[in-house]
């Protein structure tokens, strides 16, 4: 599988869960990390996970669902990063409840951090991703085509990145820029225990696709040679609930 030594990868929500696993997949190829959290801390330890694999890292500290954050962010990344080889947007809040009680401002909250955050950075990056004919990963949700009862909130959000995923490819795709939209399933995350718990369900996390499976599917797309994109990815469990 091909290396990607010395290239500058920008990862959102690398604490944790999806995020954190592909940051440990792209270091280990040789990638020069920026890593983007709420928690310094957490960022940190990841650093140091993969600092063996790979030389200097480096750590943003916002919340992605404050806009000021957001902006100081991407004035920040623009001024530190002449050029930009790999975008990946795994941050991702998820909210739950019936259409009729869930109130606006979470849907305000669900907004912010899935769609208006990925967007101002990809924005912002833009030229650097054009320069070094960059690849952007959203990662983003089989809501993102499919909604269910109960998350009307999110998956209007994962529409709306389905949305802005699907235009930008188009806009950037004769600059060689390569846009990449993964719909993942349940996978075995904090924010999925913590939904188990809200359906009031058992949580099993084996049964659930793991974040290195999206990581690794991630690494193959971003590897591939310059005569071919992928665009789009689905992912499920492969023991489907019935339920489900």
């Amino acid at each position: 599988m091909n290396r990607l030594d010395g290239q500058v990868a920008v990862v959102t929500g690398a604490s944790r869960g999806i995020g954190q696993a592909i940051a440990l997949a792209l270091a280990g190829r040789g990638a020069r990390l920026c890593l983007v959290g709420r928690d310094r801390a957490s960022l940190q330890a990841v650093v140091q996970e993969a600092r063996g694999a790979t030389g200097a890292h480096r750590c943003y500290e916002a919340d992605l669902g404050v806009d000021a954050d957001v902006d100081r962010l991407a004035d920040t990344l623009g001024q530190d990063l002449s050029a930009v080889d790999i975008v990946v947007h795994a941050a991702g809040v998820l909210g739950w409840g019936p259409f009729e009680s869930s109130p606006a401002q979470e849907f305000d909250s669900q907004y912010r951090t899935n769609v208006r955050a990925p967007y101002v950075l990809t924005q912002r990056l833009l030229p650097g991703l054009r320069a070094a004919q960059g690849q952007v990963v959203f990662v983003n949700s089989s809501a993102g085509l499919s909604a269910r009862a109960n998350v009307a909130q999110y998956a209007a959000t994962k529409h709306a990145l389905k949305a802005v995923a699907d235009s930008l490819r188009e806009e950037v795709n004769a600059a060689g820029v390569r846009v990449l939209s993964l719909y993942v399933g349940r996978t075995a995350t904090r924010m999925q225990a913590e939904l188990h718990a809200v359906e009031g369900k058992a949580y099993d996390p084996l049964s659930l696709i793991q974040p290195e499976d999206v990581a690794g599917l991630a690494l193959h797309a971003l590897s591939l040679p310059r005569t071919v994109e992928v665009t789009e990815i689905t992912l499920r469990p492969l023991r489907k609930p019935a339920s489900a």
